[in-house]
């Protein structure tokens, strides 16, 4: 019977046993999950960002309407079309004025006839008075003979630059009406592309009252030129210069980036209700084929570069902790919070001068819950 009893009460102290490892062990922390990088040689930039998002935008681009109002007569191109330079964009109706050119032209030409035909008169009115002249220095001819032909030809000769006058008043008067006639017409002051066109085939145009923007009757615009504009807070404009190469990206081009430089910064600083005051700052593709696939009105934003440092430590910026601190990652699979020296630092990457070695892996995850200094962790292999 005692040895029932023994057997009985040593199965109770394994159970007991157990139970007690089994508390123990569900009872413990469990090791967190981290995403861990490692610190490695590459280059690293310090670079300053746009507040807002910027614009591609044309080199060159003109809303244009015609000088004069009217009824739009004609309308050769449509939105979307490649135009060359001086080609007609739309043309008023200007029927009385070609009316008019066309009778200035003919009078003009009746001008020059009479001009002409004085004129000739008055060289034969000299020639005239030439022979008379001759023939008084042989005594053939009388002093009174001589004046008559002497006055003739120079009445002649006045008719004659009369006339020349008037046909070059007549000349004038038709270049104004031609110059009244162009601005019926609107043409593209360079070749591009037709971004917007204002108005139809009978409609009327009138130019902008004084103060009083209105839209354009053509949105014209050279896309083989493009460039980027974008807001740089007030604190990092003074650190850009004119020259400083750059870095570009788009977000219809997700995942490309593109080389750019300064090309000028504005000269005041831009405020906008309710949010920071920045300059802006235009940025230019440095590869033109870059810009092939683009489009004018694309959001953009750039990165200026002001230092750059080749073949240094550098750990993701993400890694970073306040106070310079990073969470390192040890082969006993604990996290050690420790202190680092940083020297040029962007969004992506950081560089390390001290507290880091070749190799390190740094915990990038570091906004999870239970991610501390002296914690268990695992790696988190789902990432």
């Amino acid at each position: 019977m005692p040895a029932k009893r023994h057997k009985v009460l040593l199965t109770l102290i394994v159970v007991a046993a157990i139970v007690a490892a089994m508390v123990y062990w569900l009872g413990r922390d469990k090791p967190v999950e981290v995403l861990v990088k490692t610190a490695g040689i590459g280059t690293v930039q310090e670079t300053v960002s746009n507040t807002r998002a910027g614009t591609i935008e044309a080199c060159r681009r003109a809303g244009i309407s015609p000088a004069i109002g009217g009824q739009i007569a004609t309308l050769p191109v449509k939105e979307g079309d490649v135009v060359a330079q001086g080609q007609v964009l739309m043309a008023l109706w200007n029927e009385d004025m070609r009316a008019e050119y066309d009778l200035a032209l003919s009078e003009t030409k009746a001008s020059a006839a009479n001009a002409n035909q004085a004129c000739v008169r008055a060289e034969v009115a000299k020639r005239e008075s030439e022979r008379q002249k001759k023939l008084k220095l042989k005594n053939l001819s009388s002093e009174e003979a001589v004046d008559k032909a002497d006055g003739e030809a120079r009445a002649q000769q006045a008719a004659c630059n009369a006339a020349r006058a008037t046909a070059e008043v007549g000349e004038a008067r038709l270049k104004v009406i031609k110059a009244e006639l162009e601005r019926t017409r609107l043409v593209a002051p360079f070749a591009g592309v037709v971004a917007e066109v204002n108005g139809e085939i009978g409609e009327f145009v009138t130019p902008s009252p004084v103060g009083i923007p209105t839209p354009p009757a053509v949105d014209l615009m050279d896309i083989s030129c493009l460039y980027v504009s974008a807001p740089i807070d007030e604190v990092d404009a003074p650190r850009i210069r004119v020259g400083m190469r750059a870095n570009i990206s788009l977000d219809a081009l997700a995942g490309e980036v593109f080389a750019g430089k300064v090309k000028r910064i504005a000269p005041y600083v831009l405020e906008v209700e309710k949010q920071a005051r920045t300059v802006d700052v235009e940025v230019d593709f440095t590869c033109p084929r870059d810009c092939e696939n683009m489009l004018p009105g694309y959001s953009a934003d750039v990165e200026v570069v002001l230092d750059e440092q080749s073949d240094v430590l550098r750990v993701p910026t993400e890694a970073i902790l306040e106070g310079n601190h990073v969470l390192v990652f040890t082969a006993g699979g604990l996290l050690e919070e420790r202190g680092i020296t940083t020297g040029l630092s962007n969004w992506e990457w950081t560089q390390v001068t001290e507290g880091l070695a070749e190799g390190d892996e740094v915990v990038v995850s570091v906004e999870r819950e239970g991610v501390e200094g002296g914690v268990a962790a695992v790696r988190d292999t789902d990432d």
